[in-house]
């Protein structure tokens, strides 16, 4: 009996040895080929110490958490290093090179965002634009009404020098008149006096 119990723990130790000797293997540093990964998008992926569902369950991975692949493949199945800095092995239909839905969701979501920041900045731009706009507007037709104003104010100087030169053209012309008519007079009044006092010397005489 004790035979037989000695067989046993040697046939079991045998057998843990392998599979301790993996586990060591699969907790070793990562390879320089590491590159970027995705988990597919499943619900939970247990991941293992070793190449294979033999090997003992060291936790999950969330579906479509992003993970870094070491390069290293056996079984059909791909040693990664998960978010929390542990490598592992799970089954390589479960691995993507492209982001799973999470991802992308989540980057429009970032995209959707930095549009709708975008969109409000444009429109803060609009308005400060349109505002500009209203006051230049405004200005504008301050200018238009002051130009008016002072079209108005031309016009009757422009009046008022016509009216001016009338009086002055006028004014010309009684001056003329009247000197013309001081001359008339002082031509026939002069002769007259002229011939009167010379009929005076000669009946003197």
């Amino acid at each position: 009996m004790k035979r037989v119990s000695c067989l046993l723990i040697s046939v079991l130790f045998g057998l843990s040895f392998p599979v301790l000797a993996q586990e060591e293997t699969a907790s070793q540093a990562p390879s320089s080929e590491e590159t970027p990964g995705y988990i597919a998008d499943e619900l939970i992926i247990y991941m293992h110490a070793g190449a294979g569902n033999n090997f003992r369950i060291l936790g999950s991975v969330t579906a479509g958490a992003q993970i870094t692949l070491t390069g290293k493949e056996e079984n059909n199945y791909t040693q990664i290093i998960d978010s929390r800095n542990r490598t592992a092995w799970v089954e390589s239909k479960y691995i993507s090179q492209k982001p799973g839905l999470r991802f992308v969701i989540a980057e429009l979501n970032e995209q959707l965002t930095s549009a709708a920041d975008e969109n409000s900045q444009l429109k803060q731009q609009l308005n400060e634009a349109q505002k500009t706009i209203e006051s230049l507007n405004g200005k504008s037709k301050a200018i238009e009404d002051e130009t008016a104003q002072l079209q108005q104010q031309l016009a009757v100087v422009k009046e008022q020098l016509k009216s001016q030169d009338q009086d002055i053209k006028i004014e010309w012309f009684k001056n003329g008149a009247i000197v013309l008519a001081l001359g008339l007079l002082f031509g026939l009044l002069i002769p007259k006096l002229i011939g009167g006092r010379s009929n005076k010397m000669d009946r003197w005489t």
